[in-house]
């Protein structure tokens, strides 16, 4: 029993040293980019990323929220047009920034549930061989407590950009 004591409290005196360590060490200005090389010319991947109606198309993480619903505001390919989604334990809105045809498309998120908070994504093409390189990141600030979850986070952007980018993909090159 007293070893079972010793290691649970070691345990919990390295969870209090990381957490120091990450609310100390890591920068509260994140950012996480991941890219993909798709077989498709650039005009043809700029139809499914260039309004937000086509990035919902392959966006992963509205596919993540149960009850999901949508209302945009605009059409969707404009500077200033926006969508507002909302789920069961998930609302925001999504408004574009920035537009450069067949090579960027910039956007602000406004996350209301379940934590408020924003953050700024892009999207940008570039050519690759004779495919297209898609460049999907986003940056944001975090708060204390999103320092000491870092690690969960680059691991939950690592796969929910790898299944949108793969869903882009699978589009583009049909």
């Amino acid at each position: 029993m007293k070893t079972l004591l010793k290691i649970i409290g070691a345990i919990i005196v390295l969870i209090i040293i990381y957490a120091v360590i990450a609310m100390l060490a890591f920068s509260k200005d994140y950012h996480y980019e991941k890219s993909i090389v798709i077989n498709a010319p650039k005009d043809k991947v700029w139809q499914h990323t260039n309004s937000l109606k086509a990035y919902n198309t392959w966006d992963p993480f509205s596919k993540e929220i149960k009850n999901f619903s949508v209302t945009y505001s605009g059409a969707g390919d404009q500077i200033g047009d926006s969508y507002h989604w909302k789920g069961d334990d998930s609302e925001g809105e999504q408004s574009i920034t920035e537009i450069i045809p067949n090579e960027k498309l910039g956007t602000q998120l406004h996350f209301i549930k379940p934590f408020e908070g924003t953050a700024k994504s892009n999207i940008v093409l570039t050519p690759e061989g004779s495919g297209t390189k898609v460049t999907w990141m986003i940056d944001n600030e975090l708060n204390t407590m999103m320092k000491i979850m870092k690690p969960m986070m680059d691991s939950n952007m690592d796969k929910m950009f790898g299944q949108g980018l793969g869903d882009l993909k699978k589009l583009a090159e049909k």
